[in-house]
């Protein structure tokens, strides 16, 4: 792999649920992959591209503590693997499976490093890997907008899921890098900016830029803002737990990606008001 550009796709692993937890959006499912996965490896090697972002159900495999269903798994990592296809291995794209439930469980890093550490074990041919998918976007979308997952509305909501992904991609880095040392972390994380509506609502627009780097700063171990860091400390976050982020950090293995969503619906760019609000969409 020592090549100076790498040009890679991906497909779609998504697997948030909603309708508090009653449905699950699992878009492999909904794309018809699980019968067809084999045809869309055609079309990625029919493309002439070597690196594949992919993820197999983290719901569908991790069945209970040290209880994994590999079945898919050997499948599809056996036949990329034959196509001279190289994976970078999403291991959480959105969603988690019913028996952790979701991103206020304080288990869930621990339970994920184990999971990244079998999967680790299993496919130690695997370099490169995306443990945690957007963790400000899973933060936000499942606890802060209440969309997805425990779909609360809350700053504490927030900074409870944030710190809980974040610690989670961390321990997994370090779990997988004692079976594979020279493993690559490709991070993907959402390019958010907020707008003022108005002159009034400039310090609000501020407040949410500075909040949009907290997934990477904390991951990074980089300190954050005093501003930030009064946020972090009056939601939930405590000393001990930011310290954790200082001293673990991993940024010498990470490659820092960025998604930039053009869509109608989901794009990256928001208005902020003055209240302190940033879903009016303006791109």
């Amino acid at each position: 792999m020592e090549q100076a550009f790498w040009f890679a796709t991906g497909i779609e692993n998504s697997s948030p649920t909603i309708h508090h937890g009653k449905l699950r959006v699992d878009e492999m499912e909904r794309c018809g992959h699980y019968e067809r996965w084999r045809e869309d490896f055609d079309l990625v090697e029919e493309l002439v591209i070597r690196f594949l972002r992919y993820g197999i159900p983290l719901h569908k495999t991790y069945l209970a503590p040290g209880k994994y269903d590999w079945r898919f798994a050997d499948q599809v990592f056996c036949d990329l693997k034959r196509r001279d296809i190289i994976p970078i291995a999403d291991l959480c794209h959105f969603g988690v499976p019913d028996w952790i439930g979701n991103f206020q469980n304080p288990d869930f890093p621990e339970l994920f490093a184990d999971y990244a550490s079998a999967f680790a074990r299993r496919f130690d041919w695997i370099q490169l890997y995306t443990p945690v998918n957007e963790m400000l976007i899973c933060a936000t979308f499942s606890a802060r907008h209440g969309w997805w997952n425990e779909q609360l509305k809350s700053d504490f909501a927030f900074v409870t899921a944030l710190k809980h992904i974040v610690k989670a991609n961390v321990l997994a880095m370090h779990a997988i890098l004692k079976i594979r040392p020279d493993a690559i972390f490709i991070q993907s994380e959402s390019s958010e900016y907020f707008h003022a509506e108005n002159p009034a609502a400039i310090k609000a627009a501020e407040i949410l830029n500075a909040k949009r780097f907290l997934s990477l700063d904390l991951n990074y171990g980089r300190r954050v803002s005093s501003e930030m860091y009064e946020f972090l400390m009056d939601h939930g976050m405590t000393r001990e737990e930011y310290h954790f982020f200082l001293h673990h950090n991993l940024k010498h293995q990470c490659i820092m990606g960025n998604d930039y969503y053009g869509l109608v619906y989901f794009t990256n760019a928001w208005t902020a008001n003055v209240q302190g609000d940033g879903l009016g969409s303006s791109a």
